[in-house]
Formats: C-alpha cells, sequence, structure tokens
C-alpha cells in the first residue's frame, strides 16, 4: 500500500512502526513524489535497504531492528528457540543488503540481543517491538543532541557545503549533518547550504535540496565537478558530512565523492567536518578491511531509461570512498566532537556520560 503526501509544514518522518507494520518514504520517488510505503514482511524492508528506498547509515540501522520486529510478527515458531532460529535467519538476510554502512549491523545487533532475553514467544514479541520503537524515537533525540554539539563550530551567514544526504531523509528524522545545519539555523545563525549532486543515484539534488528547500533553508545545488570551482571562489566556509562508517583511527567511510570534497577543502584551507553518532563509529575493524560496496554499472550508464554511455563499456561504481583523518576537522557525535588524535579521542566518546 502507497499514499502520497505534500504537507511542507510537516518534518519528514523516514521511517516508522505504524499498526504493526514498516511504514517508509520512498526515496527512489523523490523529488518528483512524497510517498509512502508500508511492510508487513521483513523480505520487502530487506529490498528496501537494497533498492535505495530507505537509506543512509541511520536510517537503516532502524529499518533493520523494523524489520526484524516484522520477522518476529511473521514467523510461526513453537518455542524460544525457534524463534530465535527464525529471527538469526531474518538477521542474516537484512545485513548482506549493505555491507559498508556500520549501523545496519547494530540495529541488528541490539534487536538480537534483547530478543535473547524473552522467556517466552510473547515477551520477545513485546521485546523486540518495543525496542525497535525506542531505538526509533533515540536516533532523533541523537540527532538533536548532535546539532547542538555542532552548531558552535558554525558561524552567523556561513555557506555551508555538504554531499550525498545526511538529513532527515539519512535517518528516523532531523539528520546528522543537516541535523547540525538545523542547530546552527535554531540558535539563532543565518546559514546558506551548498549541495553537490552526489552523482550516480543523486542524493544531494533529488533528496538534499528537496529536504532543504522543504525547509525553508536557501539552498544552492552544483555539479560535483564544482566543488573546486565553489571554494576556489570563496562559496564556501564550512563542509559538513555524514559516515557510513568511521573506525577509530578516524578513517570515514561515506558517500562516493568525499574524498574528493575534504581533500578540496584542505587545499582552499576550508574545514571539513563529519557529523555521526556513535552507533556509526566501528572499534573493531582496521580501515583496510571495510568491504566497499560496489553497485551495478547501470546506475552510471544512464539516468532512468536514458542512456549516458555506449554499451559494453566497463563501470566502476563504488558506492563509498575513505576519507582519511588528516583532512578532518572534526568529528560530531552526540557525546561531544573528537579531534586529532582520533585514536585517542574516539575512543574516550564512548566512555563520556
Amino acid at each position: 500500500m502507497t499514499d502520497t503526501y505534500s504537507d511542507t509544514n510537516s518534518s519528514l518522518r523516514t521511517v516508522e512502526w505504524k499498526n504493526n507494520k514498516v511504514v517508509m518514504i520512498d526515496q527512489t520517488k523523490l523529488p518528483n513524489q512524497l510517498v509512502f510505503v508500508e511492510y508487513d514482511n521483513f523480505h520487502q524492508v530487506a529490498n528496501a535497504i537494497s533498492t535505495l528506498v530507505v537509506r543512509g547509515a541511520p536510517a537503516i540501522g532502524v529499518s533493520g531492528a523494523f524489520g526484524l520486529a516484522l520477522a518476529v510478527l511473521q514467523s510461526n515458531a513453537t518455542s524460544k528457540d525457534e524463534l530465535i532460529l527464525d529471527l538469526e535467519k531474518a538477521k542474516k538476510i537484512l545485513f548482506a543488503t549493505r555491507p559498508t554502512a556500520v549501523n545496519l549491523g547494530w540495529g541488528l545487533k541490539k534487536i538480537m540481543d534483547v530478543a535473547k532475553t524473552g522467556n517466552t514467544i510473547e515477551q520477545i514479541k513485546e521485546l523486540v517491538i518495543s525496542k525497535a520503537k525506542k531505538m526509533a524515537d533515540e536516533d532523533i533525540e541523537i540527532n538533536k543532541t548532535m546539532g547542538k554539539n555542532g552548531s558552535v563550530l558554525f558561524d552567523d551567514n556561513d555557506t555551508i557545503m555538504t554531499h550525498c544526504n545526511a538529513g532527515a531523509l539519512a535517518t528516523v528524522a532531523y539528520g546528522t549533518a543537516l541535523g547540525v545545519i538545523r542547530a546552527t539555523r535554531e540558535s539563532g545563525k543565518n546559514v546558506k547550504v551548498i549541495a553537490t549532486e552526489t552523482r550516480p543515484i543523486q542524493q544531494g539534488s533529488r533528496l538534499t535540496a528537496f529536504e532543504l528547500k522543504h525547509d525553508g533553508f536557501d539552498v544552492s545545488l552544483i555539479p560535483d565537478t564544482a566543488v573546486g570551482y565553489s571554494m576556489a571562489n570563496g562559496l564556501v566556509n564550512k563542509v559538513i558530512v555524514g559516515a557510513d562508517r568511521i573506525v577509530k583511527t578516524g578513517h570515514v567511510f561515506n558517500k562516493i565523492g568525499t574524498y574528493q570534497v575534504a581533500t578540496m577543502a584542505k587545499q582552499h584551507g576550508i574545514p571539513f567536518y563529519v557529523a555521526a553518532p556513535l552507533s556509526t563509529i566501528d572499534l573493531e575493524t582496521k580501515a583496510e578491511d571495510v568491504i566497499i560496496e560496489m553497485r551495478k554499472g547501470s546506475e552510471v550508464t544512464g539516468i532512468g531509461d536514458k542512456k549516458t554511455a555506449p554499451d559494453g563499456i566497463n563501470v566502476i561504481n563504488p558506492a563509498f570512498d575513505m576519507t582519511p583523518p588528516e583532512l578532518i576537522s572534526g568529528i560530531i557525535t552526540e557525546k561531544g566532537v573528537a579531534t586529532a588524535p582520533y585514536d585517542e579521542s574516539i575512543p574516550k566518546l564512548f566512555k563520556a556520560n
């Protein structure tokens, strides 16, 4: 079931739990239509994550949790052990959809941990659904706290560049990088935003520009190739992006093109910030061991049904790249801002109250 929606005064809620169903904004339809889709099967949620109906690390984490909440309702298990086994199978299917974003594994683990504490099938169902809903609500609060922590780094009349979409559409609501921009405006400062188009899926032009315009921001769209031009001509004061995974050395994995933006910012002496919740930080994996998701070539060889490249051409289409810590001015989280050396400052965030 789908439902269209066009209330420009309402804050966007990307994913939520309603009447034992998962309701999402279908981000593949933006900006032409604001369409909500309803799912009652975890396979549908897995497909939605895989096909970018929902995207953005925090939103994927909560969607994975909601997927397991559907799985617990779908299960015909007659014992606790059978139900846990069904959940493990669903977890595997959900986890395989996007390997780079650490929040997905985080969200799935949180649900499995709480499921195992239940003694009966009914209790497990209640615990899982309750935990998933709580995770969605906590995501919004975390983003708001992160926004406040980051807003002090931005000044009145700044023009802030952002890449990809790290806004309400990448989270449950409010946003990470765009959450910081929102909080900066809410603190009384006047800011403008430059959004990169973010080829090949156009998350910047389709989603970020849509979201910021929806919320009344002064936003300008540039092609990805105009990042250097914009910086060289003094059009940008600061840069802020989100992240799909951050390792404890401060290496940031984010949408392809982030590394180029960070390199260009360094060249022009422009502060480059990353905003992400602690759930995006992976303290275990080394940077060189992170799997970069490779996506299908057709995303690059055409736009919609229109062909933009010759048949039979080889395509390299990584979804993410790695930005090294020396290019990053600070990592903004709900527990504070980490700065270099990151291998010292990032672990400290996890000990903060």
